[in-house]
C-alpha cells in the first residue's frame, strides 16, 4: 500500500474513533483545486456579482411567517483547510426582521464537485448581533467539508455528507431524489429540475427538499416529513450586481468577516483574512 494510502487509512480510523463518520473526508484532498473559485457546475453556477432572493415562509418558534432569504456571490476569497474558497454573504429575514447574517466558504474540486468549507452564521435579535454559537471551519475543531453539489447527480448514487463539524452536532447528509422534473417559480417555470433530500440524521424524520435549475442553481425550497421550521421558499429575483453593488457587497462581506476573528476567535483566528478574488 502505497504511504499515502495508509496515511488516508489512519486519518479515516482517527476520525472514526473520534465519532466522525469516515466519509466526512471521502473525495476531499486539497490538491484537486486547481482552480477552486470558478464554480461553474451545471447546477450550481456560482458567478461573483450574482444575487439571488428567495421568499416564503419558515416557523422560527413563533408561528409561520414571512421568509426572505438574500444569497450574493461576493468577489472575495478565504484561503480554509488548504484551499482557497469564494465567500458568499447570506442574509435570513423573518417576519422582515433580519434574523441571521452568514459567510460561508465554497469550492469546486477539479471533477466539478462543489464543497462547503465551513460557515460563519452570525444571529440577531432585533438588530442587535448575540453571537454566533453555529460556527464551523474545515479543518479546525474536527471540523470537516462537505459536498454541496456532486459533478454529475444522479438518481441512485449514495447519499453524501454535507459537512461535519462534531462541536455543533452538525452532520447533514442529502441525495438525489429525482431528476426532469418541472417547476414554476416567480422568476420562470424551469422544465430540467433537479430535486434533493437533505436532514439530518439525528432527525431523521426532518426532510427538506431543494430544487435545482440547470444553469440557475437552487430555485426551491420545501419540507416533507416532520420539519418543525417548515421552511418554504420560491426563488424571486436574480440580479447582476453593479461595479457600485459589488463594492457595497465586498464592503459588507468584509465587516462580517473582520468581526468573525472578535466573535469567534476561537476558530477564526485561525484564517488568513478574506481578500478579493483578483489577489487570489
Amino acid at each position: 500500500m502505497r504511504h499515502e494510502a495508509v496515511a488516508a487509512a489512519w486519518a479515516a480510523c482517527v476520525l472514526a474513533a473520534a465519532g466522525a463518520p469516515a466519509a466526512a473526508t471521502a473525495g476531499f484532498d486539497p490538491a484537486r483545486f486547481s482552480n477552486p473559485t470558478t464554480i461553474d457546475n451545471a447546477w450550481f453556477p456560482l458567478a461573483p456579482g450574482t444575487q439571488f432572493t428567495l421568499a416564503g415562509s419558515a416557523n422560527r418558534g413563533e408561528g409561520q411567517r414571512r421568509h426572505r432569504v438574500v444569497f450574493t456571490v461576493t468577489d472575495l476569497t478565504k484561503v480554509v483547510d488548504g484551499v482557497r474558497a469564494l465567500v458568499l454573504w447570506d442574509r435570513d429575514y423573518n417576519g422582515g426582521r433580519l434574523e441571521e447574517g452568514e459567510l460561508t466558504f465554497h469550492a469546486q474540486d477539479d471533477d466539478g464537485t462543489v464543497w462547503n468549507l465551513g460557515e460563519y452564521p452570525e444571529e440577531y435579535e432585533r438588530g442587535r448581533l448575540t453571537g454566533a454559537p453555529d460556527t464551523w471551519i474545515a479543518g479546525l475543531a474536527g471540523a470537516r467539508g462537505g459536498i454541496l453539489m456532486l459533478a454529475d447527480p444522479r438518481v441512485g448514487t449514495p447519499s453524501y455528507l454535507q459537512g461535519w463539524a462534531p462541536d455543533i452536532d452538525f452532520a447533514d447528509r442529502a441525495r438525489v431524489l429525482r431528476s426532469g422534473v418541472r417547476s414554476c417559480v416567480p422568476v420562470r417555470c424551469y422544465g430540467d429540475v433537479l430535486l434533493t433530500d437533505e436532514w439530518n440524521p439525528a432527525e431523521p424524520g426532518a426532510h427538506q427538499r431543494k430544487y435545482y435549475a440547470r444553469g440557475v442553481g437552487n430555485i426551491r425550497v420545501g419540507t416533507a416529513g416532520h420539519d418543525a421550521e417548515a421552511e418554504v421558499l420560491v426563488l424571486e429575483r436574480v440580479r447582476h450586481l453593479s461595479a457600485g453593488a459589488r463594492a457595497w457587497v465586498r464592503k459588507e462581506a468584509l465587516k462580517l468577516d473582520r468581526r468573525a476573528y472578535r466573535v469567534r476567535a476561537d476558530l477564526y483566528r485561525h484564517t488568513p483574512p478574506a481578500e478579493p478574488i483578483t489577489a487570489a
